[in-house]
């Protein structure tokens, strides 16, 4: 769903305020800027329109270094130098209950990407997919932008997100490194929605049971390797048809 603003604005500087007071460094030099989505945005995403929730997020100037869980970084507007990469960044969304093509990645995590749905009834909406060879885990992550910002708050409020300051990373799970991350979330923080955070669902049996419930096509799942293959040829045909 797409957030009121000024929810949008509360939620976004309640996680900024609990990212610096777990010891982050926020960039000063991250100011806002206004401006409009490039041309290449409704070109390659095949939409005439971008939601202002998405244009406001992609002002804030936050795409400068990892501010989010597991070093998670703001994608920026692609640009025609990397149009490609982006369209190349969908082609683990298989099974979605809306065209993969309507969505742009916005949040890129060393093996998850996150994306923003552009149009339709799944607007507004945060999915994830994992990087990498037979992984069909696409699953909505949050049903907002502010929804997902919120969860990561309260995931740092309870301490199952934290500051690591050799690299000034926020990391999700347990300092040990042990155990799992979702297996942290889930015993220490049960309250939040694992989804939300960017950790491996390969294989968690709450996985499929949230795929069902987000209208993910399972037949498509089941097929996987298959199911994969038309998608990554279908991204290769929209490449091509575009130049990009």
């Amino acid at each position: 769903m797409l957030d009121d603003m000024r929810v949008l604005r509360a939620a976004a500087r309640d996680y900024r305020t609990a990212a610096t007071a777990a010891g982050l460094r926020w960039p000063d030099h991250s100011a806002p800027s206004d401006g409009p989505p490039p041309d290449v945005v409704y070109r390659l995403f095949d939409v005439d329109h971008v939601a202002d929730q998405l244009t406001w997020l992609q002002s804030q100037g936050w795409d400068s270094s990892p501010l989010f869980p597991h070093g998670g970084v703001l994608l920026p507007w692609p640009s025609d130098a990397t149009a490609g990469a982006s369209l190349t960044d969908l082609a683990g969304s298989v099974g979605t209950p809306f065209p993969w093509r309507r969505q742009m990645p916005l949040f890129r995590f060393s093996v998850v990407v996150f994306t923003f749905v552009l149009e339709g009834d799944h607007e507004g909406e945060i999915w994830r997919y994992e990087i990498g060879p037979d992984y069909w885990d696409t699953v909505r992550a949050a049903p907002s932008l502010a929804g997902l910002l919120t969860e990561w708050t309260k995931g740092l409020e309870a301490g199952v997100v934290f500051h690591r300051q050799r690299d000034d990373w926020l990391v999700v799970g347990d300092r040990t490194g042990v155990p799992p991350a979702f297996k942290v979330l889930r015993e220490r923080a049960p309250d939040l929605d694992p989804m939300a955070f960017p950790v491996t669902l390969t294989l968690e049996p709450l996985l499929r049971r949230r795929q069902l419930e987000c209208g993910v096509d399972l037949d498509c799942i089941e097929r996987g390797f298959d199911c994969q293959e038309e998608l990554l040829a279908e991204v290769d045909a929209v490449r091509a048809s575009l130049g990009v």
